[in-house]
């Protein structure tokens, strides 16, 4: 049996929820560890697009979906999640979609916060969603959070709101010069929400543990990138947790030897929304044709992506960060059409070369790429579901990036439907 972790290689937005979508058929459980409602995953299933921003993306394959322990969720944000997937037949029910006792709750003060800081910087802000995700896992490290077993209890809920919001009030008023909020009327609202969700609510842990003991298999999905981590990310324009792999243990409840497998998702070009350093940007007509043809807009933000060329040194990062047993290559089809296409190699940095990623910013942002220039394809490839079938410059473009990164591509997507997929290795069919 075995048990395959998704991860993003790049800036997120790599088209995770489509082969999380994907490979879900073969799994009995799908497990979302880290982040929360800041990220974004589209399916489209029949011509019909599907975005889920908390509950894992094999929901659509009426899985037995898991929100864990290193999530922090906005439960106003997943119940309206939940009832739109119920209004589109998708059975959301406490046997299929259960949330760790043990995640963290995203509070209307943390959102408040999250707004009044990006207001207060101004041209200095670091472009979070301002969704309160950041200022959750500070209360979780500082040992302030709140967590669903709190919510549970409505008594000890009650009394640590008001405790709380006594020092938030103060921040927010005298500090960030913002209005401050009413413990009651949060109380009131949560508790709402507790009555909601409370089936939904159980050691997760316990759960994965017993459905991997059975012989099942199970999916563990990440959000964001390798590269938007709070520890190996471009710093401090990051996601505020843990993206890499090694996380999926932690955030789920689970032990290292229980993961097989780790499948990394590579755009076949780059992108990246918000702000910090990107070797690869393109600021051409090339750039721009990249970015209309690929649709290139945040899920969760509708905010443009910048796009570049692809750059396998920050995939060679990403595969020895998270271990990587295998990519899957999207959006190879945006790419058609144009006649030559470049692969950045290295960077070169005060006429040195690098071959790895560098940790600062500053050397980062004064790195440039070293391109090799491959031939590209005329033709569309979107209806293409055999990988003999593809152009051979198309082909040549994929061989040259498992040479650069020494990894192996197991699935190529060539369009956002479930189907216009090529699968050349299914890690759970085969190992």
């Amino acid at each position: 049996m075995a048990n395959i972790a998704v991860i993003g290689t790049q800036w997120g937005d790599e088209g995770k929820g489509k082969v999380v979508d994907l490979l879900a058929e073969h799994a009995d459980m799908v497990v979302r560890f880290q982040g929360g409602n800041n990220a974004g995953h589209t399916m489209v299933v029949d011509g019909k697009q599907f975005i889920s921003h908390l509950v894992p993306s094999g929901i659509l394959q009426n899985k037995t979906c898991i929100i864990g322990n290193g999530l922090v969720v906005d439960p106003e944000v997943l119940i309206e999640e939940m009832d739109y997937l119920n209004s589109k037949g998708i059975d959301v029910g406490p046997d299929k979609i259960k949330i760790s006792e043990r995640a963290h709750l995203i509070m209307p003060y943390h959102k408040a916060i999250d707004h009044a800081r990006e207001a207060k910087k101004g041209d200095k802000k670091i472009g979070t969603t301002g969704r309160g995700i950041g200022p959750t896992y500070e209360d979780k490290a500082t040992r302030r959070g709140l967590r669903f077993v709190d919510l549970l209890d409505e008594e000890t809920f009650s009394e640590r709101v008001r405790t709380i919001l006594d020092e938030k009030n103060f921040y927010l008023t005298n500090y960030l010069a913002a209005e401050s909020l009413n413990p009651e009327s949060i109380i009131d609202n949560y508790r709402l929400y507790a009555e909601r969700l409370a089936p939904h609510v159980t050691n997760v842990s316990i759960s994965i543990y017993e459905t991997i003991k059975s012989g099942k298999q199970v999916l563990f999905e990440g959000a964001q990138g390798t590269h938007l981590d709070i520890d190996h990310g471009t710093y401090p324009y990051v996601t505020s947790s843990n993206v890499v792999a090694g996380n999926a243990c932690s955030g789920a409840g689970v032990g290292p030897k229980e993961i097989t497998g780790v499948i990394g998702i590579v755009k076949a070009y780059t992108t990246r929304v918000g702000r910090g350093p990107f070797p690869t940007e393109l600021f051409d007509d090339v750039g721009d044709a990249i970015q209309e043809k690929g649709a290139e807009f945040g899920a969760t933000t509708g905010r443009r992506r910048r796009c570049g060329w692809l750059d396998t040194v920050l995939l060679r990062n990403a595969v020895r960060l998270n271990g990587l047993t295998g990519l899957a290559v999207t959006k190879l089809d945006v790419l058609g059409g144009l006649d030559t296409l470049k692969i950045c190699t290295g960077y070169e940095h005060n006429e040195q070369r690098l071959n790895d990623f560098p940790t600062s910013l500053k050397v980062l942002a004064a790195c440039k790429p070293v391109y090799e220039t491959l031939s590209g394809w005329p033709e569309d490839i979107s209806s293409v579901r055999e990988y003999n079938n593809l152009p051979d410059n198309s082909m040549n473009y994929l061989k040259r990036l498992e040479e650069l990164v020494e990894t192996p591509i197991h699935i190529i997507s060539i369009g956002p439907g479930r189907d216009e997929t090529i699968v050349l290795h299914n890690p759970f069919l085969t190992g």
